[in-house]
C-alpha cells in the first residue's frame, strides 16, 4: 500500500499508519497520477526523525474527496539524488525547493532549483537574498526594470525583475524571501497553545481568521473535541465576513488603480463597514481573537446577530450597485478585459488555487472538494467559475463571491441558536502523542493547509503551513507576460498576493 487514505473531517493519524516506501514506487505513482487534474498536492515536506531525513506527501483526491498521505527516507548524510518531481509536475516546485533549500537534497533534472525563502534555518548559509539567481536574457532591443525590495508602498518586501521589449514584460522574476519570521517553528518551540494562536493569526494578517481556523481544526484532530454546531456556525461567519472585506478592498483597489474613483472610495467605506462589523463583533477589525481552539471568548448574541444580519445586507445592497456599474462602464471593460490572462492549463500545471484559479476555469475549492464545517451539508456550496482567466474574470469572481458570502452568512444566522452554548477555549488539552493531524480551509485567497506532527510527549514537534500565495505569485508573472510594463499595477491587484504568507 503506498498510501494511507483519510479526509478533512477525520481526527489525526498515527505516525505509525503513514505508509514509508521506497522513493522510486512514489515517484512512478506520481508521475501517472498528477496527470489527472482531480489530484493535487497539499504539502510535501521532510523533517528529521532519528538519523533520518523522512518526507511525508499530502495528495488531494477533489473527485472522491480523499486525502491521501504517504511518505519517504533517506539517510542524512546519504548523497543521493533523487529525481524532481517538478521536471514532471511543475506545481512542485515550491516543496521541491524548500526541501533543497533546508536540507541540501540534490532533485535531478529540477529545472528550477533556487532557493524559495531564506530561511535563517537553511543549510546553505552562502546562499544569501543579495545573491539570488535571477534570469537573464540578453538582447540589444531588452532592458531590465528593477522594482523592490523596498515596496514604493511601504507594505511587505519582495524583488520584481522585469525583461521587456520596449515597454513589453517578456519576463517577471518574483524574488521573495526578504522576511524571516521562522514561523513554522515557533509552534514547536513554544508549547504554550495561546501564543500558538496568536502565530497563527499573524501568518498572514489579512487571513487571521482563515489560518487560525485551520489551526484550530488542527488542534482540535488532535484531541478528542468535537466543535459544537454554534461554534462552528461563528467560525464560518468570521470567514466569511473576511472573505467579503477582502474582496471588496481588492475591488476598490483596482477601481483605483485605473481612475475609477467613484468605485474606490465606495468600496473602501463598504470595506470599512464589514471589518467594523467584526471589531463590533470581537473588538478587532481583522477577527483576531475570535478564534480560539476548543471554545471561544467571544460568543454571538441576538444584539450581534442583528447588527450582523443588517450590516451584511446592507453591504450587499450597495456592493452591487457597484459591481453593476463596473460591468457596464466600456472604459473599465476595456482595461479589464483581455489583461493579464492566465490560461486553465497554465494554471493548473503550476498547482495554482482559490478565486485566481476559479477565474481561470480551473476549479480549485476546498469548500466543495474537501468540505470543512457545515459546507457539503447545511451550507450547499457552488464554486464561482469564469473561463477567461484575465483581470476582469478575476473581479468578477470577487465579485460574486462577495454576494454569496452575504447569502451563507445570513443562512447561517439563521441556524444559530443563542441557546446553544459555547465552551470556553481550552488551552491545556493533551495531544495524541506521535500523530500527524491536517486541515484545510478555503480563506478569501484559496486553500490554506496546516500539518501538526506532535513527538511522544504529545508536544507539536513539526508545523508546516502553506498559504494560497505559494503557488499564486508564479501565477501572477505568467499573467503579465506580453502585457505592457504599465499594466502589472492591475495584474498585481488582481491577485493581491501575500508576502509574509509566502516568506513565513
Amino acid at each position: 500500500m503506498i498510501y494511507h487514505i483519510t479526509d478533512n473531517l477525520s481526527k489525526a493519524i498515527p505516525l505509525a499508519d503513514i505508509p514509508l516506501v521506497e522513493y522510486a514506487a512514489l515517484y512512478h505513482d506520481l508521475e501517472q497520477r498528477l496527470q489527472d487534474e482531480r489530484y493535487h498536492v497539499a504539502h510535501y515536506f521532510a523533517r528529521l526523525e532519528e538519523g533520518q531525513l523522512r518526507f511525508y506527501l499530502i495528495l488531494l483526491d477533489d473527485k472522491q474527496h480523499n486525502i491521501l498521505l504517504s511518505s519517504h527516507a533517506l539517510d542524512y548524510y546519504d548523497e543521493v539524488t533523487l529525481p524532481s518531481l517538478t521536471a514532471l509536475h511543475p506545481a512542485l516546485h515550491p516543496f521541491e525547493r524548500e526541501i533543497a533549500e533546508l536540507f541540501s537534497v540534490k532533485f535531478g533534472s529540477m529545472p528550477w532549483l533556487k532557493p524559495l525563502r531564506f530561511s535563517a534555518d537553511r543549510l546553505n548559509r552562502n546562499s544569501t537574498i543579495d545573491n539570488y539567481p535571477f534570469y537573464h536574457i540578453e538582447g540589444e532591443s531588452l532592458h531590465q526594470v528593477n522594482v523592490g525590495p523596498i515596496h514604493a508602498g511601504i507594505i511587505e518586501p519582495g524583488a520584481f525583475r522585469f525583461i521587456c521589449n520596449g515597454e513589453s514584460v517578456l519576463h517577471l522574476e518574483i524574488a521573495l524571501g526578504y522576511q524571516h519570521r521562522g514561523l513554522e517553528r515557533e509552534f514547536s518551540n513554544d508549547s504554550n497553545r495561546l501564543r500558538q494562536t496568536l502565530l497563527a493569526e499573524n501568518i498572514a494578517g489579512d487571513s487571521a481568521v482563515s489560518h487560525a481556523s485551520a489551526f484550530a481544526l488542527a488542534i482540535e484532530k488532535l484531541t478528542d473535541f468535537t466543535p459544537s454546531e454554534a461554534l462552528i456556525i461563528e467560525r464560518h461567519i468570521a470567514q466569511e465576513l473576511e472573505r467579503m472585506a477582502m474582496h471588496i478592498a481588492d475591488t476598490g483597489a483596482l477601481c483605483m488603480d485605473v481612475g475609477y474613483q467613484l468605485g474606490q472610495v465606495a468600496c473602501e467605506a463598504l470595506r470599512t463597514m464589514t471589518i467594523n462589523t467584526t471589531q463590533a463583533w470581537c473588538g478587532n477589525r481583522f477577527g483576531k481573537g475570535l478564534i480560539r481552539p476548543m471554545g471561544t471568548n467571544k460568543p454571538l448574541n441576538s444584539a450581534k446577530i442583528d447588527m450582523i444580519r443588517q450590516n451584511v445586507a446592507e453591504i450587499a445592497r450597495r456592493y452591487e450597485e457597484v459591481r453593476q456599474d463596473i460591468k457596464t462602464s466600456p472604459t473599465l471593460l476595456a482595461r479589464f478585459e483581455q489583461c493579464g490572462n492566465v490560461g486553465r492549463a497554465e494554471m493548473l500545471r503550476i498547482g495554482g488555487v482559490g478565486m485566481a484559479a476559479r477565474a481561470s476555469n480551473a476549479p480549485r475549492d476546498i469548500r466543495l472538494s474537501h468540505p470543512y464545517g457545515l459546507f457539503g451539508k447545511e451550507l450547499q456550496h457552488e464554486s464561482v467559475i469564469k473561463r477567461q482567466g484575465d483581470v476582469m474574470a478575476r473581479l468578477m469572481v470577487r465579485c460574486r463571491e462577495v454576494l454569496q458570502s452575504a447569502e451563507y452568512i445570513q443562512q447561517l444566522l439563521n441556524l444559530y441558536s443563542t441557546a446553544t452554548a459555547t465552551q470556553q477555549p481550552d488551552y491545556e488539552a493533551k495531544l495524541t502523542p506521535e500523530a500527524l493531524s491536517l486541515s484545510l480551509t478555503e480563506g478569501w485567497r484559496g486553500e490554506i493547509c496546516h500539518v501538526a506532527i506532535t513527538d511522544k510527549q504529545g508536544n507539536i514537534a513539526t508545523y508546516k503551513v502553506k498559504d494560497p500565495s505559494l503557488h499564486n505569485w508564479l501565477a501572477l508573472a505568467l499573467a503579465v507576460r506580453s502585457e505592457g510594463i504599465s499594466d502589472f499595477p492591475i495584474c498585481n491587484k488582481s491577485f493581491n498576493l501575500s508576502y509574509c504568507g509566502h516568506d513565513l
